[in-house]
């Protein structure tokens, strides 16, 4: 396929507005999202946070839903910027049509899995709640909302950068003439499991966050949803998709490296893609959280790609708040509005300037802009770069089924008892501190990368469908059993999806590709699919696909009680593919 791709609909639900329209005007007005809790039932009140400023019920009644069961937040401002996205696109019938909803999440429903956690232990009537903060499970809530139960569904996990990776799923399915249509984004809640994860690392900000400022002191929660319709070739085109990469930093699970490799080289990817040079970008929405080590790192990084041709470069948290796993989406569509608008947002807060650090704008508001930048990255140095252009760009397609491919290694784990024997590659020391998935994934890849005459493959790509389950509900339990205090950071460093692929990509040190499916069953479906689509395309020459999943006695018996099958205690399959 010779085709470009084209954003035809967007919606967008944030701290500063609940549509497009609304989010322009406050852009515009320098007007920040980020205040005092209101909705969220945290004891942690001194923390500022960028909530949409909506209950549930007033989400339901927009949508439409009578049904007085409970709904997740990150399901309910997800179906309301689907909608959106579909309607500016002018779609109501997709009848004939192959279509994907690939949605980027980290927590899910976890809002409703910490509200009737206790309960559910004793009351059957909630036991369709445990799969609640299954990421899958979100998406294919969103689907039955919005009317695309039938469209093939896809969520991405990869923390923070996930919903910039589901627009990148998106564009390459296009390419490759796998759909005709594309729905993607993301969308997260805020939860006492996130605020209080983040508050055990010691980044939040009592104040209001300062991306870039030589004061600042860490960042803001917020929360949103925002998703974009692509389509191929399109003459409703808002923007166009020019290029885009995905690298890994491959340093450490929460902190950026001094030099932002892992962003230098998405931003280096997405440049060589899209056929432009530095100066050609107009504008650089940076991930910029606020936090000492991020702000710094990707200052290095922009650096590095710009060097003293600096473009307007301002952070949009300090508007929205960080919403994590939607802050790609929100921002791609944040960067759309500004292209249209002809305006860059301001990097509210920021007065001094720090050495090492670069100057961010304060806004511009008569500025050309035909190409941005929009950078997400996410724990375990998983970093993305986008490329939106105002004008048609150059063919961006990949080269065709050229290779064939092959399973040169598969190793699997499916016993506790086998980990003993993760000492083989692993000091003891260092796995004490690892869960018992972590140590499967872990055997089963450096098993298979040895088997398969590798130690760094060129991508990792993982599937899991609940993650290291065992951390996260120690770490729920902990949140009510110390109310939300004393918290141990290790298990929040550990719970979310992609740590386990990230972590593996840090031990390899490899920079490659890197991303994790997490959508039920269907999970290692997706992966293998992206797996072959790297290598049939020539992205890559070998990658590891893993395939890591685990249950705890009180998830399983949550099962039972359901009337389900019990999961598998562990489960740890790790595949190496290469071209033939």
């Amino acid at each position: 396929m010779n085709e470009t791709i084209s954003v035809t609909g967007l919606g967008i639900i944030c701290s500063i507005g609940n549509d497009a329209a609304t989010v322009l005007d406050s852009l515009k007005k320098g007007e920040s999202g980020i205040r005092s809790m209101k909705y969220l039932q945290s004891k942690h009140k001194e923390l500022p946070v960028g909530e949409v400023q909506l209950s549930n019920e007033e989400m339901k009644a927009i949508l439409g839903i009578s049904d007085p069961k409970p709904m997740s937040r990150t399901t309910l401002m997800g179906a309301i910027a689907i909608r959106q996205a579909l309607e500016q696109a002018g779609i109501s019938d997709l009848k004939g049509k192959r279509v994907a909803l690939i949605s980027g999440t980290t927590v899910g429903g976890m809002d409703l899995t910490e509200m009737y956690y206790e309960q559910m232990k004793t009351d059957d009537s909630l036991l369709y709640l445990p799969q609640s903060n299954e990421c899958g499970k979100s998406t294919e809530e969103m689907a039955e909302l919005t009317g695309l139960e039938n469209a093939e569904i896809c969520t991405i996990s990869t923390a923070c950068s996930s919903a910039l990776n589901s627009i990148i799923l998106g564009s390459e399915m296009l390419k490759r003439n796998e759909v005709d249509l594309v729905i993607a984004g993301g969308s997260e809640a805020l939860s006492r499991f996130h605020l209080n994860g983040f508050n055990t690392l010691m980044i939040l900000d009592k104040e209001r966050c300062r991306p870039f400022d030589a004061t600042r002191a860490g960042l803001n929660l917020g929360e949103g949803a925002a998703f974009v319709v692509l389509e191929r070739d399109s003459d409703k085109s808002l923007a166009y998709i020019s290029g885009y990469g995905n690298r890994c930093d491959a340093f450490h699970q929460t902190a950026s490296s001094e030099n932002g490799e892992g962003a230098y080289l998405a931003m280096r990817d997405a440049l060589e893609m899209a056929s432009l040079q530095p100066e050609d970008i107009q504008y650089v929405n940076a991930h910029g959280t606020g936090t000492p080590n991020n702000d710094i790192s990707e200052s290095q990084s922009l650096k590095r790609i710009f060097g003293d041709k600096m473009p307007e470069v301002s952070s949009t948290k300090s508007f929205t708040g960080h919403t994590t796993s939607a802050s790609g989406s929100i921002e791609t569509v944040i960067c759309i509005l500004a292209m249209q608008n002809r305006f860059t947002p301001a990097n509210l807060g920021w007065k001094n300037h720090e050495e090492g650090a670069i100057v961010p704008t304060l806004g511009n508001a008569d500025i050309n802009i035909e190409n941005v930048i929009c950078n997400s990255f996410g724990f375990g140095g998983n970093d993305s770069s986008l490329i939106l252009s105002m004008n048609k760009p150059e063919s961006t397609c990949s080269a065709g089924d050229d290779y064939d491919i092959g399973i040169i290694a598969d190793e699997l784990i499916t016993s506790a008892d086998d980990l003993k024997e993760l000492k083989e590659f692993i000091s003891p020391m260092e796995s004490r501190r690892m869960g018992k998935l972590q140590k499967a994934a872990h055997l089963s890849s450096l098993r298979a990368m040895k088997a398969a005459g590798t130690d760094c493959p060129d991508a990792i790509i993982t599937a899991t469908s609940r993650g290291m389950l065992e951390i996260s509900m120690q770490f729920l339990e902990d949140i009510a059993a110390n109310d939300e205090e004393l918290l141990k950071p290790t298990l929040f460093m550990q719970s979310t999806h992609n740590t386990l692929s990230s972590a593996i990509a840090i031990r390899a040190k490899c920079h490659g590709y890197n991303t994790t499916y997490s959508q039920g069953d269907d999970s290692f479906r997706w992966a293998m699919r992206d797996a072959e689509r790297l290598i049939k395309t020539g992205k890559a020459v070998t990658v590891l696909v893993g395939s890591y999943d685990e249950s705890t006695a009180t998830f399983s018996e949550f099962a039972e009680r359901a009337g389900k099958e019990a999961p598998q205690a562990i489960y740890a399959r790790s595949i190496v593919l290469t071209r033939k």
